[in-house]
């Protein structure tokens, strides 16, 4: 073969998210897109908020094209940098600047560039906390490290401490969280982040090193019924947060976002350089003009969170009626459900009979669940319910 045979294998095969998608556009074509409940992608149905629209429109008549569509700084432009430095200052109470950021295409990218800057050698390794996105993964094999995993708490689904401690070594450059997270949709407590604040603080004492935390973040505002969620950096210096425009502005195709390093993290002027130097590398370099400049006056502003709870409660009591165990979510858009039987695979195979697409918890490394994305509209929750009642009679 002529090309790496893991990157044909990673192109050649879509996720098994990206899959079930496909499946479900092709059969809506064949039975009508009524007929099909697709719970499958998160994908933001709730509107962007009108401020960005109205910006962009501003901008392509205000902006020649030159400054409208040109090239900002390879680490972004100073403006954005500053007005987001200006704006988690201000509702965190923070004091980061403009050269503590790193605009992205997205947390994916922000994701990469952290673990392709931390990677010093083949031993090196990344923990995440069961369930987590599976694109971990691949993330952080790219950057040549390896990804070790926590089993999850399915009671709470906090952190297992004596689990994560067990695996803490002197090769572990990082701890993934996500939280608000995807797939459960929990929210790491106050005390979740304190004990691992400590905890990483004991063990990298011990093992000599620096364990960084590195904070996903791209479900930050869309949380529910006054639920707060902790900002990281406030209790752990080594943290680097990653995070993303595509939920809280409803801008999932426009893949723009930031890495945030902290002055007070372990050698922070020498982690940015290597994250710039990463971007270099791997071409995440000037992210999308139009977008950097549409955040300087947008930022802030998220779409209608009251729409996403509607359709938990609407779900959550729907569900739970017809007898399904369910987690009830604290943010994101993603309810985590207990399969009818062990294997979540045959589970969602089931469903998919009765034309309910949902995403099994095996890669997400939280076997016998399935997230189910609810941000979809109503009205299509509503219609799912026969199908849901159609697929618990099969049990």
């Amino acid at each position: 073969m002529i090309v790496s045979e893991k990157m044909y294998e990673l192109g050649s095969k879509r996720s098994a998210i990206r899959e079930l998608f496909e499946y479900g556009k092709k059969r809506a074509a064949e039975i009508g897109t009524e007929n099909v409940y697709d719970f499958s992608l998160g994908n933001p149905t709730v509107p962007a908020p009108e401020c960005v629209n109205e910006t962009i429109r501003e901008l392509t008549k205000e902006l020649d094209s030159v400054h409208l569509h040109g090239y900002t700084s390879a680490q972004g432009d100073l403006e954005t940098r500053q007005a987001v430095a200006d704006y988690l200052n201000k509702t965190y109470q923070t004091a980061f600047k403009a050269d503590n950021f790193y605009m992205t295409m997205g947390a994916a990218a922000s994701l990469s560039l952290c673990f392709k800057a931390l990677t010093t050698d083949s031993e090196d390794e990344f923990i995440t906390i069961a369930p987590f996105f599976p694109e971990y993964q691949v993330f952080v094999q790219a950057a040549g490290a390896k990804l070790t995993i926590v089993p999850p708490d399915t009671k709470n689904f906090q952190i297992d401490f004596d689990a994560l401690e067990a695996r803490l070594n002197i090769h572990t450059k990082g701890v993934i969280i996500n939280s608000p997270n995807n797939p459960s949709g929990a929210v790491y407590s106050e005390q979740t982040i304190q004990k691992l604040a400590e905890l990483l603080t004991k063990k990298s004492k011990e093992f000599g090193t620096h364990i960084f935390i590195i904070t996903d973040e791209p479900y930050r505002e869309i949380v529910y019924d006054g639920v707060e969620v902790p900002y990281v950096t406030k209790y752990y210096n080594d943290t680097l947060v990653c995070y993303s425009y595509s939920k809280s502005l409803s801008l999932p195709g426009e893949r723009i976002g930031f890495v945030l390093v902290p002055d007070e993290a372990y050698e922070s002027r020498e982690v940015y350089a290597a994250i710039c130097g990463a971007g270099r590398a791997l071409g995440y370099v000037c992210a999308p003009s139009l977008f950097q400049k549409m955040l300087v006056k947008c930022i802030g502003n998220t779409g209608d969170v009251n729409l996403y709870k509607k359709n938990r409660d609407l779900l959550y009591q729907g569900l739970t009626e017809l007898g399904y165990e369910c987690f009830k979510p604290d943010g994101a858009f993603y309810m985590f459900v207990k399969a009818l039987e062990d294997d979540a695979d045959a589970f969602c195979e089931k469903a998919k009979e009765e034309d309910l697409l949902l995403v099994s918890a095996t890669d997400f490394g939280c076997p016998g669940f399935v997230r189910i994305s609810y941000c979809v509209d109503e009205a299509m929750i509503q219609r799912s319910f026969k199908a849901f009642e159609k697929l618990k009679a099969r049990y």
